[in-house]
């Protein structure tokens, strides 16, 4: 009786030398290489900027510019341009944030105003606008004296439509920033 054994090694032993294990690196290398760059790397399609929303704050003035927290509150006049469809929204929210460059003071002001309709113009008039001020005190979130230097601001304009569980916010324009010197 003749017993055969069948021609399959159990590993292969090119790549148990140095020379395999080097030509095994050299392979894989060169695989890499080939692929394509767009499929190693995911990449993110070009997209157009976006639009500016028709809430818009047209115009922001800070008075005084430097600020002497003794000298009484510090001003935020903000004039918004109001879309030309409201789209039941009946609150027009202006926003400031206001922090020093520690982040140790700040300080969060809003006031929100009633919104009559208005009709929407199809003869291209200009669109309503609403002036609207925000005071600060020179305190901070901790009702302390604001202390000298440099603090940034970012003021706001949302529109907000009534939800059923109270205001919820329905457009927003983009923010206007800066700085005001505190001494």
């Amino acid at each position: 009786m003749t017993i055969c054994r069948p021609f399959t090694p159990s590993r292969l032993l090119v790549f148990e030398t140095w020379n395999g294990r080097a030509l095994w690196l050299l392979l894989c290398a060169a695989l890499l290489l080939w692929a394509p760059p767009s499929t190693l790397a995911k990449t993110k399609p070009h997209q157009a900027p976006r639009a500016e929303p028709e809430l818009r704050i047209l115009d922001l003035k800070v008075d005084p510019n430097p600020y002497t927290v003794s000298s009484g509150p510090l001003q935020f006049s903000a004039l918004v341009q109001l879309p030309k469809e409201l789209n039941g929204a009946t609150l027009l929210e202006i926003s400031s944030f206001i922090t020093s460059p520690s982040k140790n003071s700040l300080r969060f002001l809003t006031t929100r105003t009633p919104l009559g309709p208005h009709a929407a113009s199809t003869t291209g008039a200009a669109p309503p606008q609403i002036s609207v001020v925000l005071t600060w005190d020179g305190l901070d979130q901790q009702k302390v004296t604001a202390g000298p230097g440099l603090y940034h601001f970012e003021v706001r304009a949302k529109l907000l439509a009534n939800g059923e569980k109270g205001p919820r916010t329905q457009t927003v324009g983009w923010p206007k920033r800066g700085t005001i010197e505190v001494k």
